[in-house]
């Protein structure tokens, strides 16, 4: 009798433990929840409890928090607190180590975040070069024999990093095909490669400044290599969670290497970019820039290039891409419009 008594009063005490050391929330309702506070963004709040996992939390239905882990507070117009918080009839007290107990109202609190949480969220602040990563890799592949005889190749590669203050985007694509008679030799009908890199820092919520360089090649338009230096400030006329709309204006430097001859021109960068999410698997983007030259009156580049990802899985997806590149001055016998459609496998990575 007194074993079993003993063993009731321990599991008494373990369990009174588990409830004075966790986190409570209690609901306008009446209900109360324990465990662990993970963050609240103001909107919702994320608690992890011991049976029912990660419960979200409408904001507006909570009535009291009492935690007993320090809480990283952000605070609308007012310094960050750090502390165990009490909650309750629409004020937050946040006892802190420094500044003893600081009030402020429930509606001023726009975050919230556990110790795991706040360091997860300092890191991906200030990442390192190596992290932040999103991008993808296109591939698009065909082959016929017999009665003809073709190939054809396209590869292109998307990688962006976005942090709060700044952004780093590179791409690369080919075009590759060949065509012949059966058993006899091939010609090349494409050849063509691109690439470039842009690096973004953010001077206001809407305002950026940029620099970058593009880099072409086209073997059947006689292009041994255009490398294309420039920078100049962006502006985000439509910044939302489906759309982003910049426009950007500045100047850039262009050499071109053809095989019948080479030139430098001066001119300015004008254009706009347009990335839109249609419903939940499909991301569209849309870029269209003009480069009038500087040092010759009248003459001008451009380039348009249209695309779509429809996502199959998480990793996998479909996509199609169009893009011009129109020179008002190409070589003798060159054509001015160089054209390119390609479709096939998207393949995504986030590192």
């Amino acid at each position: 009798m007194r074993k079993h008594l003993s063993v009731a009063l321990l599991s008494l005490v373990a369990f009174h433990s588990i409830v004075v050391f966790a986190d409570q929330v209690v609901l306008k309702n009446g209900d109360r929840l324990s465990g662990n506070i993970l963050n609240s963004d103001g909107k919702t709040l994320v608690m992890k409890t011991e049976f029912a996992g990660e419960v979200t939390i409408q904001w507006p239905a909570i009535d009291e928090i009492h935690s007993t882990q320090a809480l990283h507070v952000e605070v609308k117009d007012a310094k960050p607190a750090t502390g165990t918080v009490t909650a309750s009839a629409g004020t937050f007290e946040v006892a802190t180590a420094a500044n003893g107990t600081v009030t402020v109202p429930k509606d001023a609190v726009v975050a919230m975040r556990n110790p795991d949480q706040e360091a997860a969220y300092e890191q991906s602040q200030h990442p390192r070069l190596t992290q932040g990563w999103d991008g993808g890799v296109d591939v698009g592949f065909a082959l016929t024999a017999g009665n003809s005889k073709t190939k054809n190749l396209a590869l292109a590669f998307t990688a962006d990093r976005k942090t709060l203050n700044d952004r780093i985007a590179l791409y690369a694509n080919s075009v590759y095909a060949s065509s012949g008679p059966p058993g006899g030799p091939s010609a090349t009908t494409a050849n063509a490669i691109q690439s470039g890199l842009r690096y973004e820092r953010n001077l206001t919520n809407r305002i950026f400044a940029f620099v970058g360089g593009d880099f072409q090649t086209d073997e059947l338009q006689g292009l041994n290599l255009r490398s294309v230096f420039g920078g100049g400030l962006g502006y985000h006329l439509i910044k939302s969670d489906r759309t982003i709309l910049d426009l950007l204006a500045g100047a850039n430097y262009t050499r071109e290497n053809y095989d019948t001859l080479k030139r430098n021109v001066a001119a300015l960068t004008l254009g706009e970019e347009l990335t839109h999410k249609l419903g939940k698997s499909t991301l569209l983007s849309q870029k269209l820039y003009f480069f009038p030259a500087l040092n010759e009156a009248g003459e001008y580049r451009s380039t348009f290039n249209f695309g779509t990802v429809t996502k199959i899985s998480k990793w996998l997806g479909w996509q199609n891409a169009f893009g011009d590149i129109y020179v008002t001055n190409p070589p003798v016998g060159k054509k001015k419009n160089d054209l390119t459609f390609t479709t096939g496998l998207n393949v995504t990575f986030a590192h």
